[in-house]
Parts: structure tokens; C-alpha cells; sequence
């Protein structure tokens, strides 16, 4: 249990003061016996990401990798994934719900929740709050229920007869189906017969093979689902005995999938994993969008199948009240959680929030949380006062360590969401979280503004920041688009002409690197162009990933390759006059070539590969010049071919300059000191970015 400030609601989103939610006992007990795992145990759960870990090992070195592991595993998760409560705020752009109204979603246990809307849906009158906290794990096995997509008198095996379960039990018999379940618990067992079900128990002896067999009249059943949760591939092996030729069989629970080639083959049988709540899961434009599918084309969405739970409960059809076991006010959710992971037997456990009466709305609505004191800083010694806005994995993993070993006073995190910035504030010590962006810019105790936030968010805080007189130091890109950038560059002069010297700074942090250093220093003393080939074996990543968006991310060669056309122009020291790129045709669209031509007569070539084996280190850069050769690799070893005074540099770990540059950028603060990188080969990197990655 921890207090986080007030979710922040985003547009398309709703901000809801939570009544009643569910456990589900099966997903968060998976999730909390996963974080009580030991590291062997988790790496046993999830082989293919010790598979990466090795890799990045091999690539990085295992300081770097064990850093990255650590701060993974650091990160909370808020468990939770069945709410019900009462609309306190309606985000913009949105219509079809007001303040008041009831609604269930997939927010977590917590008395806030903000939600988009894709994930809501009205609860009508006739169904009750403890009722309707049912609805998403209903949704579930709606689900599953379609992909089978049973018709009147078809007879249909229910194997695991949790919540999801039993719910799927009640929902098949509304639809005219006959149905047998299968579980190893008596008392469960009774309530599926209670619910129209016959019933079949392996742990009292019953042959679930031989009850299939007389329960289809000798034909095999129609279809079996499985909402078990085991490691074992029984129940489906199970399932294919049970079915008749072509028979269904639905996944919606855990399971073992070694499976017998013989049983499908000889019946045809179709397998199916059913995914969650139904079409649009996992779907960002649906889910974070708020993009609805066509009715006429996808008739079943998540939110309709929400819809149609709660239908069912409205009209009697789904009777949930006698699978609720046990009730716990949210300030023993804790001993809820014991109950999961213990042996007393259970099955709805349903969380209850504070009555509106015993705390107001606008006491659960505060933006923000006091962590720690606030140190008095005094005299000539004063540590530069820094807010953080933004607190993902990058930001918590690099910048934030960065910048409180820099000597920086850590005043401010802000997040959306607010559980991100909670636990950053309490691991480097804030002062103070909030979810209150504004908090930030309006804080005069502020003197620095570091921008963490997704890409396409960067210029709207560049310049709120410089309106207010803070320093900024943000997170590349400067701004996704020339439009924005010209404002940015405005904003500057216009704070440099009312006597402001304000810090403005992109995080390109490879210039920064011991090793780039010792380069620079080096070819300072070889005369003529130079010839730079810098290759980044990027990988691929998901194309519907935030990254890959141009309106959010800007796509990779904005969002990330601009860290090497910031090196190559760096290690040149003339500006960038002409350049181009050659885009790889086929679905590898972030595989490309830029090529950069200076004013001093030198050439670049940014080859930047999605389409490379993980196993082959990520970086390296060649540099050709005066008859000479430098070769960095991975920014942990530097070469040196025909230098008379180099030969090699080694550095014990990976180091891509991101602590010395948030050093940097602090002393000058501090110090008074010029801007580490000047402000206009950053508005130049970032006016070539843009343009190479434009259409």
C-alpha cells in the first residue's frame, strides 16, 4: 500500500473514484509469486529474456546489463485489473459520459483510477457496485465463449472452475448451451451445478474422459475451454480426447502447449488462445487512441463485450453474488493478498473503497505528495534546484542518477500516472512527487527543468519551461517537427533579450564519452577532411510501437539517430552543409543510410540497421583521416591505427557519456558557465534530424 498522488486525466480519458474492484486470484497470483521469485526462478519463467540478458552481456558488458536488469525488476507494478466506480472527471474529446455516472473498467486497486475510455462502460441501474466489479473478468470469458461461437443445444466442456470459469459456466447456459465442468474443488464444483452445469471432480476419483464421453451422448463434446491455470499440458491433451472431429478448443487460462501432434491431426481439431477482454486489446490506437472499431465490421469489441456482461447481469443471466468469498477494506488489501498466496480457500475477493461522506472528492483528487524535507541550501555552495518531468525507465535508469550525482538538489518528479514518480521520488530522495505538471514551471524554487517525457511533448515543455525562466535540459529529440523548432529557437532569443542566460540543452550524451573525448582530442591534430562511418545496429522494434508513431515518437531516425549526427558533427566541428538518406525498402522502414556532407570538405555516413543479429555490438564508429584511422567500439574500446602516440583505450565498463553530461550541464548552473553543448549545433542537429526523417 503506498499513497501516490491524484492520476492526472488525459484526453480521451476517464479520471474515476473507485467503489468496489475485484482480485483476480489467478493473474495476481502469478504476478505476486513472480516478484517474490528469486532471480533464478524468474529466469526459469521467462527464458527468452535471460536469452537477451546473455546477449546484452556479451555486447555491453555485465556491469551495464546488470544495471539494466536490477532497475527492471525495481520497478512496481500496481496490481489489479477490475474496477467499478463513479466519474469524477471526463477527459477532452469525448462524449457519451458525464460526472456521476457509474462505470466499470480495467483500473486498478487504487481509489483514483484514470482510464481511456475503450476500457469503460456504463453500469446500469438494476446491477450493483459489488455486482459489476465482476464485468471485466466476465468480459474474459465472453471472449472465449465467441471464439467458439456456440450455437442453441451444443455441448461444451468448462475445464477450471475458478472466477472465469464459473462465469463462463452461467454465460454458456444463457445461451442454450449444455455444459461440463471439470475442477478438482468440491465447493466450486457445486456452484457449476448450482449454475446448470454437470460436474465432474478427477480428485474424488471421476474419469473426466469417460463423464465426457457420456455427457455427448458417445459423439464428443463440441468444444472445450479451458480457464485453468497450471504448467501442465494435460488439459489440452484432455480437451482433444474429449472433442469430437473438428471439434474447438479454447484457451483462455495458462497452460502447458506440449501437445500431441496425433490428436489434433486425426480430428482436426482447432486450437485457439483467446486474448483477454476481445478485439482491441492490446491495440493502441483502440485502447490509448480511443479509436472504436466499426460496428458493422467488428460487431464485438472489448467495450461491447463489457456492455454484454453487464446485460446479463442486468437481466438475471449472470448472477455473480454467490462466487463473492470474502470483503476487504482497501487499507487490508494486504491481508487480501495473504489470502491469495495462502491455503484457506477463497474466490471473489472484492476490495471496498472509503465512502464519498468519510473523504471528499477533493481530498483524493490532490495532485501531490510530500516525500521528504526539503534541505535548506545557503551561500555560494547552492546545489541547482531541479524538477523532473517524466519518470519512465530511461529517465529513472539514467538521467535522474545522472543528475543527483552531478550534485543537483532533486526537488520535483512529476508523472501522469503518479506510481512511476512515487517510487523514483522515494529511491533518489525528492523532495516531492506530483502529477501536476504545472507545479513544475510555476515552482520558483525551481532553477531547472529535465524533460523525460515522450517525444512528441518535448516543445510544449522547451517552451513553457523558458516562459517561466527555468534552465531546460531535455531528453532528445528537441521537437519533432521545423514548425516547433522555429518556436523553440524564438523562445530563446526572446529570453536572451529580456537579460535571461538560460541553459537550454539536448541529452546527446555520446559526445560526452571518455573515449569520444580522447578522439576529439586526437583529431584536432590531423589536418584535412576527414571520412566518419558510424553504424548502429539499432534492432528492430514493434511498428506499433510509441517510438515508431511520427506524430508521438517521430519515428527513429528523429528519435534516435539524431544522437549521431549530433557525434559525427561534434567530431568534425564544422557545421553540416548538405545531406540525404537512403531508406531500405520492405517492412524494415527504420533501416537506413544518412549521408552528411561539412563545410570543411568531410563526409558522414550514418548507417542505422534494424535488420542486424542482437548478438553484434550496437556501435561502432570508424573515423579515416590524414592517413590515420580510429575505430570506437560500443563506447567501451578505442583504436588507434598510424597515430604515433596512440595505440589503444579500454574503459573497464560501456560509458556513453550521460553521467558527464548531465555534469556538464549542472556545473554550468552552478558556475555560470557557458551551455555545454552550444544552442546553435543543437537547433542545427535537430533542423537535419527533422528534415532526414521527413516524408
Amino acid at each position: 500500500m503506498v499513497e501516490v498522488p491524484c492520476p492526472a486525466v488525459k484526453r480521451g480519458q476517464l479520471l474515476i473514484r473507485s467503489s468496489r474492484s475485484l482480485v483476480s486470484a489467478g493473474t495476481e497470483r502469478m504476478l505476486v509469486e513472480f516478484g517474490k521469485a528469486g532471480w533464478i526462478e524468474k529466469a526459469r519463467q521467462q527464458p527468452e529474456k535471460a536469452w537477451m540478458v546473455l546477449d546484452k552481456i556479451r555486447t555491453d558488458g555485465l556491469v551495464p546489463t546488470m544495471e539494466a536488469v536490477l532497475d527492471k525488476l525495481d520497478q512496481p507494478l500496481p496490481l489489479g485489473y477490475c474496477n467499478l466506480g463513479t466519474v469524477l472527471e471526463v477527459g477532452a474529446g469525448l462524449s457519451g459520459f458525464a460526472v456521476g455516472d457509474r462505470v466499470v473498467s480495467n483500473g486498478r486497486h487504487a481509489e483514483v483510477v484514470s482510464v481511456p475510455v475503450n476500457l469503460c462502460a456504463k453500469v446500469p441501474e438494476e446491477v450493483s457496485d459489488e455486482a459489476a466489479a465482476f464485468t471485466v473478468l466476465g468480459a474474459i470469458g465472453l471472449q472465449g465463449i465467441r471464439l467458439v461461437a456456440p450455437t442453441l443445444g451444443e455441448s461444451v466442456v468448462v475445464t477450471g472452475l475458478g472466477l472465469i470459469g464459473l462465469v463462463t459456466v452461467q454465460l454458456l447456459r444463457a445461451q442454450g448451451c449444455r455444459v461440463l465442468g471439470i475442477d478438482l474443488d468440491a465447493e466450486k464444483l457445486a456452484l457449476a451445478r448450482r449454475f446448470g452445469a454437470e460436474a465432474v471432480n478427477p480428485a474424488a476419483g471421476e474419469d473426466p474422459l469417460a463423464a465426457a464421453e457420456t455427457f455427448s451422448r458417445g459423439r464428443g463434446v463440441d468444444a472445450v475451454i479451458i480457464t485453468a491455470a497450471t504448467h501442465s499440458s494435460e488439459p489440452v491433451h484432455q480437451a482433444a480426447l474429449m472433442c469430437h472431429k473438428r471439434g474447438h478448443i479454447v484457451l483462455i487460462g495458462v497452460t502447458g502447449l506440449e501437445l500431441s501432434r496425433a490428436d489434433f491431426y486425426e480430428k482436426e481439431l482447432t486450437l485457439q488462445v483467446s486474448c483477454s477482454y476481445g478485439p482491441g486489446r492490446y491495440d493502441p490506437n483502440y485502447e490509448e487512441q480511443g479509436q472504436d472499431y466499426p460496428f458493422s465490421f467488428v460487431r464485438w469489441t472489448e467495450q461491447r463485450n463489457l456492455e454484454a456482461v453487464l446485460d446479463m447481469m442486468a437481466c438475471g443471466a449472470l448472477d455473480v453474488k454467490p462466487l463473492i468469498s470474502h470483503r476487504f477494506a482497501l487499507e487490508k488489501a494486504e491481508q487480501a493478498y495473504a489470502l491469495v498466496a495462502g491455503t484457506e480457500p477463497s474466490l471473489g475477493i472484492l476490495l471496498e473503497y472509503p465512502d464519498p461522506e468519510v473523504q471528499s472528492d477533493q481530498a483524493l483528487q490532490a495532485a501531490t505528495v510530500r516525500l521528504n524535507p526539503t534541505p535548506v541550501a545557503t551561500g555560494v555552495d547552492r546545489r541547482p534546484a531541479v524538477g523532473f518531468v517524466g519518470s519512465g525507465s530511461y529517465t529513472t535508469r539514467t538521467l535522474i542518477p545522472a543528475f543527483k550525482a552531478a550534485g543537483a538538489r532533486l526537488v520535483s518528479v512529476a508523472s501522469s500516472g503518479g506510481i512511476s514518480g512515487v517510487h523514483a521520488g522515494r529511491k533518489f530522495g525528492f523532495a516531492e512527487t506530483t502529477t501536476d505538471t504545472d507545479r513544475l514551471f510555476a515552482d520558483e524554487e525551481l532553477d531547472a527543468v529535465v524533460i523525460g517525457t515522450r517525444h512528441d511533448s518535448h516543445a510544449r515543455f522547451v517552451l513553457r519551461a523558458l516562459a517561466a525562466g527555468k534552465h531546460v535540459f531535455v531528453e532528445k529529440p528537441l521537437c519533432l517537427t521545423l514548425e516547433d523548432l522555429a518556436r523553440v529557437a524564438q523562445a530563446y532569443e526572446a529570453s536572451a533579450d529580456r537579460g535571461e542566460a538560460l541553459h537550454l540543452m539536448v541529452g546527446f550524451n555520446r559526445r560526452f564519452s571518455p573515449l569520444v573525448r580522447t578522439m576529439k582530442k586526437l583529431l584536432a591534430g590531423a589536418a584535412g577532411p576527414k571520412s566518419l562511418v558510424m553504424t548502429v545496429n539499432a534492432g528492430a522494434i514493434p511498428s506499433d510501437h510509441w517510438t515508431q508513431d511520427p506524430e508521438v515518437g517521430g519515428g527513429r531516425i528523429l528519435g534516435e539517430a539524431c544522437h549521431f549526427i549530433d557525434l559525427l558533427r561534434c567530431l568534425t566541428g564544422v557545421p553540416i552543409g548538405e545531406y540525404s538518406s537512403s531508406l531500405m525498402s520492405g517492412p524494415m522502414g527504420d533501416t537506413v543510410t544518412l549521408q552528411l556532407g561539412f563545410e570543411d570538405g568531410s563526409i558522414g555516413t550514418i548507417h542505422y540497421f534494424a535488420n542486424g543479429s542482437k548478438t553484434f555490438p550496437k556501435e561502432r564508429l570508424e573515423i579515416f583521416a590524414a592517413g590515420r584511422v580510429l575505430q570506437l567500439d560500443n563506447f567501451r574500446a578505442l583504436t588507434g591505427f598510424g597515430w604515433p602516440s596512440f595505440r589503444r583505450q579500454r574503459l573497464w565498463r560501456q560509458d556513453k557519456g550521460q553521467r558527464t553530461c548531465a555534469v556538464a550541464f549542472v556545473t554550468a548552473l552552478r558556475e555560470g558557465a557557458p551551455t555545454p553543448i552550444p544552442v546553435t549545433e543543437m537547433l542545427e542537429v535537430s533542423r537535419v534530424s527533422i528534415e532526414l526523417a521527413g516524408p
